[in-house]
C-alpha cells in the first residue's frame, strides 16, 4: 500500500532571498571620465522606502509652503443686507430676510476659500530625515544620483555648467541631457557662489546646499547632482546620525 507523502510548510513556502545593496559609487569629473569610487553609508543611502511615512511628510512641506491668498466674503462679511427686503407676506413674492443672501446677486459666498483658514503642520525632524534619506536612497537605486568630484568653475559662467552636464549625460546618465523641467538639482557641499550662479540661469535645473537638501526638492528633479562628495556624504552621515539619537 501506497503511502502518503507528508510536505512539510517549509517545502510550500517561498523563501524570500536577501537583496542586498551594493553601497559603492562612481565619482565622474566635470568632463563626465570617471575619477574614483565612494563607499556611502548605509544609514543615508540605504533606507527602505516608507509610502506612508513619505506622504505624510511630502504633503506636510506643501502645505507649510503654501500662501493663503484666496478669500470671499460670507453674508456676514458683505457691506449692506440689515434690511429686510420686503416684508413677510402679502407681496406673492418668495421669502427674503437680505439682500446679501448667497442666492442674490452681490450676495455673500457659499463656503468659499478664507484667508484665515490654517494649513500649517508641524513635522518631526526625525520623520523629516527619514523622508529626505528614503528618497536618497529611492534615487540611488535608480540610478537618479550622479557625484562629480568639482565642476571646475571659479567664477560665474552658464556655458561651462551647461557643458559640464553634457559631458555627464554621456557618461550612462543620458537623460541629464533632456530639456524637460527639473531635469536635475545640483547640491554641493558648501557655498560656492559661481557654482550657484552658473546654474542659476539654466532653467530646468535647481540648486541647493546639501545641508538644505529636503525631500520634496529631491523627489522633484529628475537627477541629483553631488559635487565633492566625501563632504557632501559626511555632511549627510552626521546628519543622520543626529536624527538618529533624537
Amino acid at each position: 500500500m501506497a503511502t502518503k507523502k507528508t510536505i512539510k510548510k517549509t517545502d510550500t513556502e517561498p523563501t524570500a532571498k536577501a537583496k542586498v545593496m551594493n553601497l559603492t559609487a562612481d565619482i565622474f569629473s566635470a568632463q563626465g571620465k570617471k575619477a574614483g569610487s565612494l563607499e556611502l553609508p548605509e544609514n543615508v543611502f540605504g533606507v527602505a522606502w516608507n509610502e506612508s511615512l513619505m506622504h505624510q511628510v511630502v504633503t506636510s512641506m506643501q502645505d507649510n509652503a503654501r500662501t493663503n491668498v484666496a478669500h470671499t466674503k460670507g453674508r456676514g462679511d458683505v457691506r449692506g443686507g440689515g434690511r429686510k427686503p420686503w416684508k413677510q407676506k402679502g407681496t406673492g413674492r418668495a421669502r427674503h430676510g437680505s439682500s446679501r443672501s448667497p442666492i442674490w446677486k452681490g450676495g455673500g459666498v457659499t463656503h468659499g476659500p478664507s484667508n484665515e483658514k490654517v494649513f500649517q503642520r508641524t513635522i518631526p525632524a526625525k520623520m523629516r530625515a527619514k523622508a529626505l534619506f528614503m528618497a536618497l536612497s529611492r534615487k540611488l537605486q535608480n540610478g537618479e544620483v550622479v557625484f562629480v568630484d568639482s565642476f571646475g568653475i571659479d567664477k560665474p559662467s552658464t556655458s561651462l555648467a551647461k557643458k559640464a552636464l553634457v559631458a555627464l549625460s554621456k557618461s550612462g546618465f543620458e537623460k541629464l541631457g533632456w530639456t524637460k523641467k527639473n531635469v536635475a538639482l545640483i547640491a554641493f557641499s558648501d557655498a560656492k557662489e559661481p557654482i550657484v550662479k552658473s546654474f542659476r540661469n539654466i532653467g530646468n535645473v535647481g540648486s541647493s546646499p546639501v545641508r538644505d537638501l529636503n525631500p520634496v526638492a529631491v523627489l522633484k528633479h529628475s537627477f541629483l547632482v553631488i559635487e565633492n562628495p566625501e563632504a557632501a556624504v559626511a555632511i549627510l552621515s552626521h546628519r543622520a546620525t543626529k536624527a538618529s539619537k533624537q
